[in-house]
C-alpha cells in the first residue's frame, strides 16, 4: 500500500474516531504512518484529504445500498421500498461513524467549496439509481426532471431517516413502518379526488 492509500485509510480512521473538524494533519500522519509532506504532495491539503476519504467511504456504502436495491425485486412498489428502507436501517449498525462524519461534513460544506462539490456529485450519481428503483422499465414516459425529482425525494427520506436514527434510534421508524406510513399518505392522496395524478406504482 502506497502513501496515498495509507493516507486515505488513516484519514478515514480519524474521521470515524474524531470527526471532520477535530482531525488534525498530525492525527492523520500518526494513523497512516506517513508524514506531513505526503498530505501536501498527494492531496494538497488536509481538507482535501478528509473530503476524499469521506467520499470514498460514502461510495463504498453506496455499493452496499446498490445490493439492497437489487434485492428489491418485489412487483409491489411499497414492498420494494420497505426492502430498501429496512436495508438502510440495518446498515446504520455498521456505518454509524460514517454518517456522524457525513452530517458534520454537510454542515461544513457551506464554507468548503471542494467538499460541497464532492458531496453534491455523490448525490447526483445516487438520484438516477433511486429513481430507477421506483420507476420500472426505464420510465420512458416519465420526463427527465420528474425522474430526478423522484430520486431527490427518496434521498430526502433517506437523509431524514439517517438523522432520526442518529438522534434517537428507538423512536426512529423501521422500514416496515415507513412503508406503511407511505401507504397511508398515498391512500389519503387518492381519497382527495385528484384523478389526474399517477398511481404509486407508475
Amino acid at each position: 500500500m502506497g502513501h496515498r492509500e495509507r493516507l486515505l485509510a488513516g484519514a478515514r480512521v480519524c474521521l470515524y474516531e474524531r470527526g471532520y473538524t477535530r482531525t488534525t494533519a498530525r492525527d492523520i500522519v500518526a494513523a497512516s504512518d506517513t508524514n506531513l509532506a505526503s498530505i501536501g504532495y498527494h492531496f494538497g491539503s488536509k481538507e482535501a484529504l478528509l473530503t476524499a476519504a469521506l467520499v470514498q467511504a460514502f461510495e463504498e456504502w453506496g455499493v452496499e445500498i446498490d445490493r439492497v436495491l437489487r434485492d428489491g425485486t418485489q412487483p409491489d412498489l411499497m414492498d420494494r421500498l420497505e426492502t430498501m428502507w429496512t436495508g438502510l436501517v440495518e446498515s446504520f449498525g455498521t456505518h454509524r461513524p460514517l454518517w456522524v462524519a457525513g452530517i458534520e461534513a454537510f454542515a461544513l460544506a457551506e464554507h468548503l467549496p471542494v467538499l460541497r462539490e464532492q458531496l453534491a456529485e455523490t448525490y447526483t450519481r445516487a438520484r438516477p439509481a433511486l429513481a430507477t428503483f421506483v420507476i420500472r422499465d426505464g420510465g420512458e414516459n416519465v420526463p427527465e426532471q420528474t425522474r430526478k425529482a423522484v430520486g431527490s425525494f427518496l434521498l430526502a427520506l433517506m437523509t431524514g431517516l439517517t438523522v432520526q436514527r442518529l438522534l434517537d434510534p428507538e423512536a426512529a421508524p423501521s422500514g416496515r413502518e415507513l412503508a406503511e406510513a407511505l401507504r397511508v399518505i398515498v391512500g389519503a392522496v387518492n381519497e382527495s379526488g385528484d384523478p389526474g395524478r399517477p398511481s404509486a406504482d407508475a
